[in-house]
């Protein structure tokens, strides 16, 4: 028995489309796109990979349905999954598409559909063949990322700070994480001299990773603190020995 399939509307996974524009054709399409939790849709906002395939299809004098499994990979490392129904009320209308958020939901919309009892049925193996991106080394938060990332910079006050290329990734962050690093400069002697060491690690559109790291000290002539940032950790801790070196 063949099966009509949409291309357009179901590309394979390995299709360049990124997550939310999948994300984004699939409510689109979807009748019932606005009855969705809206805390389902917020976590979808950070989704890294995206997978999709027919779950089951019911083909009948005319009428059929379909049954898609469509799977997003999120930052935390948890996947979610939507479920939606394509179907036409009539032999020859144009198909209908809802979405749910749980085999249940999926079920119940099914059952009022107009099939007979004995239409011929399939049903398909569920497999989720997402690509895992790299284990992430950090747990992030989404909370204004990018522009913590733009105000982090631009209170840098070293010359060779990251410039137009690192700002321009970081304007993509979806979430972020700051840690701090520990271990003073070998020579900072001076009692109430103070250093400190920052790891800002970002989360990119893309779902690659990027670190700058900031280094907050004393050392200037008011005994003010200054921020400085580098591209990286052994940038940061070496211009952290330089300052030491200046204090008598």
């Amino acid at each position: 028995m063949s099966v009509p399939y949409d291309a357009a509307a179901y590309e394979p996974s390995d299709s360049p489309e990124s997550p939310e524009e999948y994300l984004a054709r699939l409510l689109g399409r979807a009748l019932n796109s606005f009855e969705l939790p809206d805390e389902a849709v917020r976590r979808l906002d950070c989704a890294l990979a995206y997978d999709g395939s027919l779950h089951s299809a019911h083909h009948s004098a005319g009428l059929h349905r379909e049954t898609y499994r469509h799977t997003w990979l999120l930052a935390d490392g948890s996947a979610l999954t939507l479920w939606e129904l394509v179907h036409n009320a009539a032999p020859g209308d144009e198909p209908q598409h809802e979405v749910y958020v749980d085999e249940e939901e999926l079920r119940t919309a099914t059952a009022r559909l107009p099939l007979p009892p004995d239409a011929p049925d399939f049903e398909l193996p569920v497999t989720v063949r997402l690509m895992p991106p790299p284990a992430l080394r950090h747990r992030y938060v989404p909370e204004d990322s990018a522009d913590h990332a733009r105000r982090l910079l631009r209170r840098a006050e070293n010359a060779d700070r990251p410039g137009a290329r690192t700002a321009a990734l970081l304007a993509t962050a979806r979430a972020h994480r700051i840690t701090q690093a520990f271990g003073r400069p070998s020579r900072a002697g001076r009692p109430g001299l103070s250093f400190s060491l920052y790891e800002h690690a970002f989360l990119l559109g893309d779902g690659a990773e990027m670190s700058v790291w900031e280094v907050e000290h004393t050392v200037t002539p008011d005994g003010r603190h200054m921020c400085e940032v580098y591209a990286s950790e052994d940038a940061a801790r070496d211009a952290m020995e330089r300052r030491a070196a200046q204090v008598p």
